[in-house]
């Protein structure tokens, strides 16, 4: 028997002795952090419509992240010891319930969160499914305040429109905000009963001086949720927000998991959001006692895969440090901004170049549909980009400067079912595994675009419907009968 098969189940299970990622160094027995680290499928060759296979590059991690290697060997190491969580008397269900359980101790350390005593980490599926589980759980009327901002991802939008009444916070012309616009939002009356804001906009990158609009809020006796879905992967989270939520698909974990951690005295008493298994101490036909959380918020078999890939996510974060993470993150900022700015004919939308931001720059080509210059990046120079309005239309409609009939004509034409029209953005955003040279590879295929926007490879159709564009071609790759169904990323 190896080494490894004679390790203790439980070993295995928390990732003991698993070989070191590419992109780290053995020093001394300790592990150095090198950034760029390599992400589970960098390098992959994909066609392009010249009939060439190129190295693909994904500059959409604010939209999702591939699996660190440590990530996906933990994912691995487990499945053989993958059972029912809870509600197992055999070993191998000890075990899964060991390592679920360790997840969700480590989410509520990476949070900066008391023990348990205080605190609870509810393992959900991403972020909109956190943020939805909480306005259930505060239990508002269309009577109470939430106030938001314009800023704000769908995700923090919606899920309060239906459980309360919204007060927003504008933006200027740059998509910033400052402390004393939040300040009078949360001094109306009646008085807001939550704040919901983001920590980093997913959009321009932007990143609101969170710790001080949650003091301001606390001032006043106003609770605060941080939408982290964007902050989690580049920098430490606030410790004193009450409610955080995100994502382990935009962490290098994408299997599925999100949480939410919020004071355990929300969750103790009224019914969950989710009602099954699992969740209950006692049932009856007529009586239903539930039990305490976290479990009272988990019904049904939970997702211990991704809860186990959050947590080795954490792990690799953690080891890497936030110093070298944010110093990675500023040196590509830097370069994508400035690069954009510096191309003729290119708008990059958001604050100027000497604010800090996340390395996430959405920008604008004169005269060229942003879904034509998206898909041509992709099919010509083998680039993912994000294009559209990223789930944020206001937030877009605001950086883009649209007038109120503008809007209305969009608006009008989409209810038609025709989204040729639908105003937006091209979205680069880069991660852990990005490199300047990568930046560089994207920058030299934007500035192609922008000298011959009607001199592609290929003549591209856009699709009424979709809003997408899609080229012309007998390309190995590219023939329509090789285009997804369903893709519209126009939508949000």
């Amino acid at each position: 028997m190896t080494s490894r098969q004679r390790a203790r189940p439980a070993d295995t299970v928390l990732g003991v002795g698993w070989p070191t990622p590419r992109g780290e160094l053995e020093q001394g027995g300790m592990r150095t952090p090198q950034l760029p680290t390599a992400l589970v499928g960098d390098g992959l060759g994909v066609p392009c419509l010249d009939g060439e296979e190129r190295p693909y590059l994904n500059l959409d991690a604010a939209a999702s992240t591939s699996a660190l290697p440590s990530v996906a060997a933990r994912v691995h190491g487990f499945l053989p010891w993958y059972a029912s969580v809870h509600r197992g008397a055999g070993y191998k269900s000890r075990e899964a319930t060991r390592a679920y359980e360790h997840a969700r101790t480590s989410m509520l350390a990476f949070a900066g969160r008391g023990g348990p005593d205080d605190d609870v980490a509810i393992i959900c599926r991403n972020t909109t499914d956190s943020i939805n589980h909480l306005a259930y759980r505060l239990r508002f009327n269309k009577e109470d305040v939430v106030v938001t901002t314009v800023v704000e991802h769908h995700a923090n939008l919606l899920p309060w429109g239906r459980v309360a009444r919204l007060g927003f916070v504008e933006c200027d012309g740059d998509g910033t905000f400052d402390r004393d616009a939040v300040i009078a939002a949360l001094d109306t009356r009646p008085a807001p009963r939550l704040l919901a804001v983001t920590g980093a906009s997913n959009v321009t990158g932007w990143m609101p001086k969170v710790d001080d609009l949650i003091e301001s809020a606390h001032e006043r006796g106003i609770p605060v949720l941080v939408d982290a879905a964007q902050l989690a992967p580049h920098r430490a989270l606030p410790a004193t927000a009450d409610y955080l939520v995100w994502s382990g698909h935009k962490m290098y974990a994408p299997f599925g998991a999100g949480v939410l951690i919020g004071p355990r005295a929300t969750f103790e008493v009224g019914d969950p959001f989710l009602a099954g298994g699992g969740a209950v101490d006692l049932v009856d036909l007529n009586e239903v006692a539930w039990t305490s959380p976290p479990d009272r918020e988990e019904a049904g078999s939970p997702n211990v895969l991704g809860a186990v890939a959050l947590d080795a996510a954490i792990e690799e974060v953690r080891r890497i440090g936030w110093t070298a993470i944010a110093h990675h993150d500023n040196e590509l900022a830097h370069a994508l901004r400035a690069g954009l700015a510096g191309i003729a004919g290119v708008r990059v939308l958001g604050p100027s170049l000497g604010t800090e931001t996340l390395p996430v720059a959405t920008f604008v080509v004169h005269g060229v549909h942003h879904a034509l210059v998206a898909a041509r990046l992709s099919a010509e120079f083998a680039i993912g980009v994000r294009h559209g309005c990223f789930c944020a239309h206001p937030y877009l409609i605001r950086l883009l400067g649209l007038s109120e009939r503008e809007v209305d004509h969009y608006r009008e034409a989409v209810r038609r079912g025709d989204r040729r029209q639908m105003p937006g953005g091209i979205r680069a955003s880069a991660g852990i595994s990005t490199t300047v040279d990568d930046v560089e590879r994207f920058l030299d295929a934007v500035r192609a675009i922008v000298a011959s926007p009607d001199a592609g490879l290929a003549h591209f159709e856009q699709d009424p419907t979709s809003g997408d564009f899609w080229p012309s071609t007998v390309a190995a790759g590219w023939e329509g009968s090789d285009r997804a169904p369903g893709a519209v990323c126009a939508r949000g």
